[in-house]
């Protein structure tokens, strides 16, 4: 166990992640209220949109609508997620509003790889170094290997350590080739098969590799662990995390159409707050927010906190407070 943090990046991805895998149609407006709303709780990034084959993801038919539409607070990051030169070229048409995040995306099981892009390893790894070399060529920095499936898959199973590892140097080959410079390592949990020890075992792993690079933990909750593993992530030192808001979304593609979503945002800053490391974010402001996003997709979302609320907003029964210790 490392020192715990004294702080943490929260990347929110509820708007982006949530709406692109609802069945029905959330109107633009909708969309845009949502981002609006979490800008005003202290979340410092938040992720509004895929710039994606609307055939595939027809929930993000609008992505300009919404980004066009939305009021951008000072000092807080929006960004937009894009895969190919497309959906590239789409994102830096708003290169005023959103910053443009270059990245080689690799993902750690093959099963994923063919369900998800439709192509083999080796494939995505050709596909990439072209991806790499197409951003820099206009003017976006590359600067995150991301690597899905990273604890495990629902098409592969088990995920070991010295898979992801081999992921990542594949990632840092495909960097060196292309002039590009490596400042983060993103291990994304994307079926849910994270454990903590299993969280352990794989950032252990890296960094006995790499023990510099900055790590970011994307988790899902998709077997009632995503907590836990951030607990478990914390007490290693990890200070960057993806959340959505409410524990919207989930992966459209990992074969799971009633599974819960990423880590839940509120849920995660509660961690946050009773292990004493800072957020700069509002909890009941941001359960406000998950309250919202509940509104607007119309059905229950998995967090349990946007119904119970924060201890600080439960009202005192029969004489119980809550004690300072």
């Amino acid at each position: 166990m490392t020192d715990l943090p004294t702080d943490v990046e929260i990347h929110e991805e509820g708007p982006r992640e949530g709406f692109q895998i609802e069945p029905g149609p959330i109107a633009t407006a909708d969309k845009i209220r949502l981002i609006e709303t979490l800008a005003q709780t202290g979340l410092r990034h938040i992720q509004v949109c895929s710039f994606v084959n609307t055939r595939l993801v027809p929930g993000w038919a609008d992505a300009e609508a919404v980004v066009d539409g939305f009021s951008a607070k000072p000092g807080v990051e929006y960004t937009g997620l894009f895969f190919n030169g497309n959906g590239l070229d789409r994102a830096l048409a708003f290169k005023h509003k959103l910053t443009i995040n270059g990245s080689i995306s690799l993902t750690a099981s093959e099963g994923f790889t063919r369900k998800n892009l439709n192509r083999s390893h080796a494939e995505n790894v050709e596909a990439m170094k072209k991806h790499s070399a197409l951003q820099q060529a206009k003017g976006v920095a590359v600067t995150r290997i991301g690597v899905m499936a990273a604890f495990g898959c629902n098409y592969q199973g088990d995920i070991s350590p010295a898979e992801v590892i081999s992921t990542l140097r594949d990632g840092l080959a495909i960097a060196a080739e292309t002039g590009a410079e490596i400042t983060l390592f993103s291990l994304a949990d994307t079926m849910g098969w994270a454990t903590p020890a299993r969280i352990e075992r794989v950032i252990n792993e890296v960094r006995s590799r790499w023990p510099d690079m900055l790590l970011s933990l994307h988790l899902h909750d998709t077997r009632g662990l995503a907590v836990a593993n951030a607990h478990a992530g914390l007490k290693l030192g990890v200070t960057r995390y993806d959340s959505t808001v409410g524990g919207l979304g989930g992966c459209p593609f990992a074969g799971q159409p009633k599974a819960a979503g990423n880590i839940c945002t509120e849920e995660l800053v509660m961690l946050c707050e009773e292990m004493g490391i800072e957020t700069g974010v509002d909890l009941d402001a941001l359960i406000e927010a998950g309250r919202l996003a509940e509104a607007i997709v119309g059905h229950q979302l998995p967090s349990e906190l946007i119904h119970a609320g924060s201890f600080g907003c439960v009202p005192a029964q029969g004489g119980v407070t809550r004690s300072s210790d």
